[in-house]
């Protein structure tokens, strides 16, 4: 019966630790204080050197979470990342998460030998371990701290984030091999390395494109759909181990693919997947906090202290500089890029590794990647929005978004049902715009569900559901939400072939002789941008309207305030000739497209 008590208390423990991590994210968004390093102190309290007293030290167990944790949250971010929107940053974020991981482990062996008294492999090893940024730090905090960052900083970020893990597994469990069985050929490194990538992303791509055929082909009762995917992405990580591949490459490579795929119950995946990966932070974090010893911390503080500064302050920004150099950054995007270089679960659980296999010293790099973490978190996450805002890469926020209701139809991958709160001041409701690829269905008032042609006019205050293709649905969020007051247009774009946004299609016909549909002649060429395109303007963004096509010059409130017309008589520039990197970066590109069928 004591055997059965102990194990009911376990449970009981357990169950309290997790719940005081979620009940403590509240203090921590009230705060502004980074909420994974809130999950580390519950898991510090608890442990036997805090007042919880609970003595853990099984780094199997702890390995073992942390595996499957880390690939949840790697194949989430894959599942989230919309392919068009990072093609343009491949190049840029993965010579960040290759050559960058490298520099930066290269660059703070030196401090990590000479302050901790180590040898030089074993200074690479602490270098290796810290080296990579956190995803699930870096977008956690970003979000909760409501920054809206530049599409191509955001961008490279992400995928910088999701695909250096890999990276840095390599590294460590290469060092670690060259420290318990002695050294190893640059030519063995380098072979072993090609495997990992080759089988990694041909397990990832073959495994998604593989779910994706079995989760529209097999009729699963409601509700096993995200379980089903999730298990399917710890069956790919867990085969690309067992086959001495990338499993982390792998499962974010398949995150990918499924995730630009058209695929049944498309929404209730991405929810059950954001629920799941954020538990597994918190259970991952408790459970690092627990290994944690106050006692052992205090012998090497000040050194993992010196680590930790030379990382932030000089390795990481170097390699950023490094790196960046050859794309088109600006110096304020790559001081950015270098300062969100934050350090989460993904150092610990490296530096457990170490522990794992029984190295000498193989608490010291556990306990250097902890003090490590915690400073990052709380130095260069507590300034994150401060630094966003100060180096002009954050974007003014909009309104908060309004609650989307999705709902997958059965048989149907092409459209989804997507429901809406009508507000007094959304453009929907004040001009009556509309994509053309949505369609309204149905109307909810006062409990009653009309038709769009019974509830006309639709009021404030009504629901609205429309069909719209699944990866469109969000773009219809600038409709719903109220309209912020216009901006004057900026002086500067003022010129030849430039046009207010609130003039209407029929006054550019009137003065350019061009044709136009008689029932769009009453739209704004603002409104125009907003029903035609599939996303929210962007400078630069372009639509045709007969022979002429109207440009994105300047944007207000969201919106298009001014408008460069590009005429047919004007030239357009030669097509600059391409060097041998843009081709192959081309052909490349193009290879992966017809992979991942995104």
């Amino acid at each position: 019966m004591a055997s059965l008590d102990s194990v009911s208390l376990s449970i009981l423990l357990g169950s309290v630790l997790v719940m005081a991590g979620m009940l403590s994210s509240l203090l921590a968004l009230r705060f502004g204080a980074p909420l994974l390093l809130f999950f580390l102190f519950i898991g510090m309290l608890a442990g036997d050197s805090g007042p919880g007293g609970i003595r853990f030290d099984d780094v199997h167990t702890t390995y073992l979470v942390g595996s499957v944790a880390l690939a949840l949250i790697l194949f989430d971010g894959g599942l989230k990342t919309h392919f068009k929107a990072i093609r343009a940053v491949l190049a840029p974020s993965m010579v960040l998460a290759t050559l960058g991981v490298l520099v930066t482990a290269l660059i703070t062996a030196p401090v990590a030998k000479y302050a901790l008294d180590l040898g030089w492999t074993e200074a690479l090893l602490i270098g290796a371990v810290v080296a990579s940024t956190d995803a699930a730090a870096v977008f956690l905090l970003i979000h909760g701290q409501g920054l809206r960052l530049r599409p191509r900083v955001g961008a490279t970020l992400e995928v910088e984030s999701g695909t250096n893990d890999p990276f840095a597994v390599f590294l460590t469990l290469m060092l670690v091999k060259v420290i318990a069985l002695g050294g190893a050929s640059a030519g063995h490194v380098a072979l072993e390395f090609a495997q990992e990538v080759v089988l990694g992303t041909l397990i990832g791509v073959v495994g998604g494109r593989l779910v994706v055929l079995l989760l529209n082909r097999v009729a699963l009762p409601q509700g096993l759909h995200a379980p089903f995917v999730c298990t399917a992405a710890l069956v790919i990580f867990g085969l690309s181990q067992m086959l001495h591949a990338s499993g982390f490459l792998a499962v974010y490579l398949a995150g990918i693919v499924i995730g630009n795929r058209p695929t049944r119950a498309h929404n209730s995946v991405v929810a059950f997947l954001d629920a799941a990966t954020w538990l597994a932070q918190i259970v991952m974090f408790v459970m690092l906090g627990l290994l944690v010893s106050p006692q052992r911390l205090v012998v090497s503080i000040v050194p993992a202290v010196a680590v930790a500064l030379v990382l932030m302050l000089v390795a990481r920004p170097l390699a950023v500089f490094l790196c960046l150099a050859p794309f088109r950054f600006n110096w304020r995007e790559k001081v950015f890029v270098a300062w969100v270089g934050l350090r989460g679960a993904v150092a610990i659980f490296l530096a457990s590794i170490p522990m794992l296999v029984g190295l000498p010293k193989a608490y010291l790099y556990f306990d250097v990647a902890f003090v490590v973490v915690i400073i990052s978190l709380a130095l260069q996450g507590w300034t994150l929005a401060f630094a966003a805002r100060k180096l002009h890469v954050a974007l003014p926020r909009t309104d908060k978004g309004p609650r989307r209701i999705e709902l997958d139809l059965p048989g149907q991958l092409e459209q989804q049902l997507v429901g809406y709160s009508v507000r007094p001041k959304s453009l929907y409701l004040k001009r009556g715009l509309i994509p053309s690829w949505s369609k309204p269905t149905l109307v909810i008032r006062d409990q009653r569900i009309l038709s769009p042609a019974e509830a006309e006019p639709v009021a404030a205050g009504d629901y609205l559901y429309l069909l719209a293709p699944p990866e469109k649905a969000e773009s219809l969020d600038r409709f719903f939400v109220d309209m912020p007051p216009s901006s004057a247009p900026d002086p500067h774009l003022l010129g030849d072939f430039v046009v207010s946004g609130e003039i209407t299609l029929g006054d550019l016909a009137a003065i350019y002789g061009i044709a136009v549909d008689p029932e769009q002649t009453t739209l704004t060429l603002a409104d125009y941008f907003d029903v035609h395109l599939d996303h929210a303007p962007t400078l630069g963004a372009a639509l045709p309207v007969d022979s002429i096509h109207l440009v994105a010059r300047s944007l207000g409130g969201g919106r298009v305030n001014v408008v460069g017309l590009r005429l047919p008589e004007d030239e357009e520039a030669p097509a600059p000739k391409l060097s041998r990197r843009q081709s192959a970066r081309r052909r490349v590109s193009r290879i992966w497209t017809s992979l991942s069928g995104a």
